[in-house]
C-alpha cells in the first residue's frame, strides 16, 4: 500500500510513523508513507494557498489550484481520496477495514478555516473522526494511517485485530495479567479455570454489558 498525506506541515508527522505497529508496516515493506507539501504545487507568486471567503467571514479558506494541481499529479487507476473534514462520514472501524484493502490512498489535510467547496469534487471520500474541531487534518490523518495499517496483512495477527474494540459492533473484554491478586483486586476466577468454553462465554457477556454501559448508541444497532 501507498498512502500520500497532502499537507502544510509535514514536520507535524515527525516521529509518530517512526514507532509502534506503523514502523513495522513500514520497515516489512507493507506501507509506503509519503508526506507531500501542496504549498510546492501552488501557481501563486507569495506561494499563497488560502484566500479570503466569498460573502464574507472569519479566517482562510484553501484555495482548489494547489489541491487540484498536487492531487492529479499523484492519482492513478488505483487511487482513493479522502478528504478529512469535520463534515465528513464518522469514521469506524469496518471503513478501517476497507481501507486496509485499498493500493493507494490520497489523504488530504485541511488547515485554516475551511476547503473551497470544490474540492470535494476531486474526492471518493469524506471522513470525520469526531464531533470536534481540531487545528487541521494532520492528526487524523495520523489517525487513519495507524488504524488502516495495523489491519495490513502481516503487520500483527488475524487474531489481535479480530477482537479489537469495535469488531461485531462491540466493545473489547476486559484483560488481566500477573499478578492475580493486586491490592486487593482479583482477576476474575473464570480466567483461570482453563474452561475455554466459559471463557469464551464470559468474555462475550462483558463485552455486551461494557457495551450497553459505555456506548449504548453501539449496543442498539
Amino acid at each position: 500500500m501507498r498512502i500520500d498525506i497532502l499537507t502544510l506541515f509535514p514536520n507535524m508527522f515527525q516521529g509518530v510513523f517512526q514507532e509502534s505497529i506503523v514502523r513495522r508496516a513500514i520497515d516489512l515493506g507493507k506501507v509506503e508513507i509519503h508526506l507531500v507539501n501542496f504549498r510546492d504545487y501552488t501557481m501563486d507568486p507569495h506561494h499563497k494557498v488560502d484566500d479570503t471567503p466569498y460573502g464574507g467571514g472569519a479566517g482562510m479558506v484553501l484555495m482548489c489550484q494547489p489541491i487540484f494541481d498536487c492531487v492529479r499529479s499523484l492519482k492513478t487507476e488505483d487511487s482513493k481520496v479522502i478528504l478529512l473534514t469535520p463534515g465528513g462520514k464518522p469514521y469506524r472501524q469496518e471503513m478501517a477495514y476497507e481501507l486496509s484493502h485499498a493500493k493507494h490512498l490520497i489523504i488530504i489535510c485541511g488547515h485554516y478555516e475551511g476547503f473551497d467547496e470544490r474540492i470535494k469534487s476531486i474526492c471518493d471520500m469524506q471522513i470525520s473522526i469526531g464531533d470536534y474541531v481540531l487545528t487541521g487534518g494532520e492528526i487524523p490523518s495520523m489517525v487513519l494511517v495507524d488504524s488502516i495499517t495495523r489491519l495490513l496483512p502481516g503487520v500483527i495477527t488475524d487474531e489481535s485485530h479480530i477482537n479489537d474494540s469495535f469488531h461485531n459492533q462491540l466493545l473489547d473484554y476486559p484483560t488481566y495479567t500477573k499478578p492475580r491478586v493486586f491490592e486487593g483486586m482479583e482477576v476474575p476466577e473464570v480466567l483461570t479455570s482453563g474452561d475455554h468454553k466459559k471463557i469464551e462465554e464470559y468474555r462475550y457477556q462483558e463485552s455486551v454489558r461494557l457495551t450497553k454501559e459505555n456506548r449504548p448508541d453501539l449496543f442498539d444497532k
